[in-house]
């Protein structure tokens, strides 16, 4: 069962085409379908019979290649459900292409992930899969890998949506698949090149193979790198399942810019950048509407009438009006507009502030990011790449004034640079970029008093140190998902594939009590002997006040008041104040009666 990820990809919220522009936090601009167009993956699949081969009690390549597409589907289906995604086979008995070419299965068309699709890739995972696979397509080692891209190109070009991103991406564990026949080689060599020339991206996820894998024999002129993407091929092979779903989701997420703004270092210099989100909040998704017939969506419209005569009014019989001095202020829709705008969008310089000046109390919202898009202004990506080799060398932020949209008024940011991070893979774990921090206003701050009522002892601090110490591990936002969210995708889940009952998931924010007594011991007992007194009771209920042990009444005055007077409290609504009245009065007449 896969891991329903609590946590939304790097890039805008996603929109349904026929919707208008949503805005997300801080009414920051998004990304836009209409304007983007979608994503498209292809996976091709080498269904050789190398790829159902392991040594020992290893997974087969093709058992983790089906596993991390299967991955890939349901977790687009929930980030990204827009995205058109296809399976492809090569290598097989049958065909089954819009070309007829021999040993190519197209599997599954360029569409909308949906359960239909999961659980028909979910039929040859493991042992009874690869049977099935055998059994049903077959395999055959005289196929044409020049081919198969050129069938995958065809999946592309067969579509009629806007596709703003396309990708393919090539699983096999054969490094050399047309080493006797040059003939495939140079097709395969020239239709690889046809891809790169149409925008195309072409991936290679290889698979470990015997003796290695080897890219320089043949794959090494056949893969390209997208623009945005600087690694390339990594050398290294997939031997495990996870580092396979580690290489492809760098690879299959798009991060799809929020907005483009430029970057004004002065008046006569400036270059572009595009804004991302790197991470943002997962919410449960909008319930869709639909027809009780054909169970299709449903498109609403909104129309506005006269109330008194009924007729349909258009946008320009309405106006916007404020009551001000008991006077109705009318205004037309462009003034209301004009009113909203404070500045033209981008991002402008302000200057330059060591990084030590920026703390941890200044965060008022989540940071976003900012990369150069050099297909906007020329020489951008040089620039921008000056810019944060020498805010890391000096260790200073830039402070900028921030405007995204012209009726969103602007904000002082900080861009706080970031050098890039790989790991051992050569994935990349950070970007190079800045992140911009969204600066308080001074009416954001608030002064907290730190008055201690209570002062502990020295004894006491320290032994509150010691169990924080024994508390203490490695905190990974990643590590808590959110149980809420991880249960109703899981419901969905059930409800979509015909399960019986939906997994339930483990909440992973409930403290562990037996380790945290472990790793205490009898500490807990000795701060509670030098905090509490001997009696305290933290199982019981409020202590009540102490009853007189020899069966006399309390002897403090009582304060009587007449209903007149609790009348007018009650019609002045200073009724809350009568608890401290009666403190007072029992006080004085307590003192009264000792005189």
């Amino acid at each position: 069962m896969s891991e329903w990820g609590s946590y939304y990809r790097g890039e805008g919220p996603e929109e349904e085409e026929e919707e208008g522009e949503q805005q997300e936090e801080g009414a920051e601009a998004v990304a836009d379908y209409r304007v983007s167009g979608r994503d498209s993956l292809i996976f091709l699949v080498d269904a050789s019979k190398a790829m159902f081969e392991s040594e020992e009690d290893e997974v087969t390549p093709f058992d983790m290649t089906i596993q991390c597409i299967w991955n890939v589907y349901t977790s687009k289906i929930i980030s990204s459900d827009k995205d058109l995604l296809s399976v492809v086979f090569y290598g097989t008995e049958k065909n089954k292409n819009s070309a007829d070419f021999k040993h190519i299965y197209v599997l599954q068309e360029l569409d909308n992930p949906g359960a239909k699709r999961v659980l028909e890739l979910d039929q040859y995972r493991g042992d009874k899969g690869r049977a099935l696979f055998c059994e049903t397509f077959g395999h055959n080692a005289d196929y044409s890998l020049g081919e198969a891209l050129w069938a995958c190109s065809n999946l592309f070009s067969d579509v009629r949506i806007r596709l703003s991103h396309k990708r393919i991406m090539l699983f096999t564990n054969e490094d050399d698949p047309h080493a006797s026949d040059s003939a495939k080689a140079k097709l395969a060599r020239t239709r690889a090149g046809d891809l790169r020339d149409t925008g195309i991206v072409l991936d290679l996820m290889h698979l470990k193979k015997p003796g290695g894998f080897d890219i320089s024999l043949f794959y090494r002129d056949i893969i390209n790198v997208a623009e945005d993407e600087d690694l390339g091929i990594q050398p290294e092979e997939s031997g495990k399942l996870e580092h396979l779903r580690k290489k492809v989701r760098a690879k299959e997420t798009k991060k799809r810019v929020l907005v483009r703004l430029n970057l004004y270092l002065n008046k006569d210099l400036s270059l572009s950048v595009g804004v991302y989100n790197l991470l943002q909040k997962a919410y449960k998704p909008y319930p869709v509407k639909l027809y009780r017939e054909t169970n299709e969506p449903v498109k609403t419209k909104t129309r506005m009438f006269n109330g008194k005569t009924g007729s349909l009014l258009v946008p320009s019989d309405t106006k916007r009006a404020q009551t001000y001095g008991n006077r109705q202020i009318v205004l037309e829709k462009d003034e209301t507009e004009e009113l909203k705008r404070f500045d033209s969008p981008g991002l402008f310089l302000i200057g330059f502030k060591p990084l030590s000046m920026l703390k941890l109390h200044h965060h008022v919202r989540p940071s976003q990011f900012i990369y150069p898009e050099e297909s906007v202004v020329s020489g951008s990506t040089t620039l921008f790449n000056a810019l944060l080799i020498k805010c890391l060398e000096k260790e200073v932020m830039a402070l900028c004034r921030y405007t995204t949209r012209r009726n969103t008024p602007p904000r002082f940011v900080a861009l706080v640079p970031q050098e890039e991070e790989v790991d051992e893979q050569k994935v990349q774990i950070a970007p190079p970029g800045f992140h911009v921090i969204f600066l308080p206003y001074a009416d954001d701050k608030r002064n907290v008093d730190f008055t201690e009522k209570v002062p502990a002892s020295r004894e006491q601090v320290d032994k509150m140190k010691e169990i924080i110490q024994k508390l203490r591990f490695k905190y990974r936002t990643d590590s808590f998902e959110n149980p809420v969210l991880q249960q109703h995708f899981r419901n969905l889940e059930a409800l979509a594939l015909d399960m019986m009952e939906p997994e339930q998931a483990e909440d992973l924010t409930m403290p562990k009590n037996e380790e945290m007594n472990r790793r205490l011991g009898s500490l807990v007992e000795e701060f509670k002997q030098l905090v509490y007194p001997p009696d305290y009771n933290p199982d019981g209920k409020g202590v009540k006040r102490k009853q007189a042990s020899d069966g006399q009444a309390d002897k403090r005055p009582k304060v009587e008041i007449s209903k007149d007077e609790l009348r007018r409290l009650v019609q002045k609504g200073t009724l809350g104040k009568l608890t401290v009245f009666l403190c007072l009065a029992h006080k004085l007449l307590g003192n009264l009666s000792k005189n």
